[in-house]
């Protein structure tokens, strides 16, 4: 068994079509299927049940998957600590993060990383945080910038910074002209602009109107921040967001309006339950430990608040 069939066996599995993985890992289809049946030969069991259309794990195939990308990862990593000693940064990190995270700026971090290490190969992929917490609970992430409610299962969670969530409305909105922070109950009857579901903002929000027992309509659901302020100030509806996204240059001209119940945005970076981080990945933390703007936010050298698999 060697290490390329491990790498074939992932990317079938995650591709789940032989076209598509062999594409991705630059080979012909003869190849990897020759070398996922070789792999099957050797185990003496199916890992994959295949149709016309795709492929699907079978159980074997499920339980040879947690191994095999333990074993590709402990190879990276025996391959970066080799290069770590003779003073090089190498291999691939994976970062994920949600759009306009307002406390850090991933982009910046990794130009930064990527021009004091040019033979890091960085990827970055930018979704929900639910999405990125199961990337990261798989190994497909190295870490990532996360929303967190303070259950996350299976990672381990570094906090960053902590922030209200705040009502976001047009200045001759109704509900713009009190002083006295809002309660959700006062908000029962808005029509509401959110972001999807698996974004952390979204999570929040929700929490905060189940928590008092008040039904919410939000009749518009997007993917981008952005088009959450324009929606907003073209009295489209109104918004429950994190702090951070009423100073943005696009909320200009709306009013922000403080919520009375004690809803916040945890903003952390999710890594590995394991522990184990590359070099890359260690030197990507080091910087963000020592960004001037975190001083006043929660610090990353607090202990980790690790939530294991249930």
């Amino acid at each position: 068994m060697e290490l390329r069939h491990l790498e074939h066996f992932v990317a079938v599995s995650e591709e789940q079509h032989f076209t598509r993985a062999a594409e991705r890992l630059h080979i012909a289809q003869s190849g990897l299927s020759a070398s996922v049946r070789a792999l099957e030969r050797e185990l003496g069991a199916d890992l994959f049940a295949r149709t016309t259309r795709r492929v699907q794990l079978t159980a074997a195939g499920r339980a040879f998957l947690v191994e095999a990308r333990r074993t590709l990862a402990g190879a990276a990593a025996a391959r970066e600590a080799v290069a770590a000693v003779r003073g090089l940064f190498t291999g691939t990190l994976a970062v994920g993060t949600e759009q306009c995270m307002g406390i850090v700026d991933p982009v910046s971090l990794l130009a930064d990383l990527r021009g004091r290490h040019p033979g890091v190969e960085v990827h970055m992929v930018q979704s929900g945080s639910a999405h990125l917490l199961g990337e990261v609970r798989r190994g497909a992430l190295d870490l990532a910038f996360v929303v967190y409610e303070g259950h996350e299962e299976g990672v381990r969670i570094r906090p960053v910074a902590t922030e209200p969530m705040m009502l976001l409305c047009r200045p001759d909105h109704p509900l713009a002209a009190g002083s006295d922070p809002l309660a959700p109950q006062a908000l029962a009857g808005e029509v509401f602009v959110d972001l999807h579901r698996d974004w952390g903002a979204r999570r929040a929000a929700d929490a905060l109107f189940a928590a008092a027992g008040t039904r919410r309509t939000v009749a518009m659901e997007v993917n981008d921040v952005y088009t959450l302020l324009d929606l907003v100030a073209r009295g489209m509806g109104v918004a429950v967001v994190p702090r951070p996204v009423t100073h943005k240059d696009q909320a200009r001209g709306l009013a922000s309006v403080p919520l009375a119940a004690d809803t916040v945005w945890n903003v952390g970076i999710a890594v590995p339950r394991s522990g184990r981080l590359s070099p890359a990945a260690q030197a990507l933390l080091a910087s963000i430990e020592h960004q001037p703007s975190l001083e006043h936010h929660a610090s990353l050298e607090h202990p980790s608040i690790e939530h294991s698999q249930r």
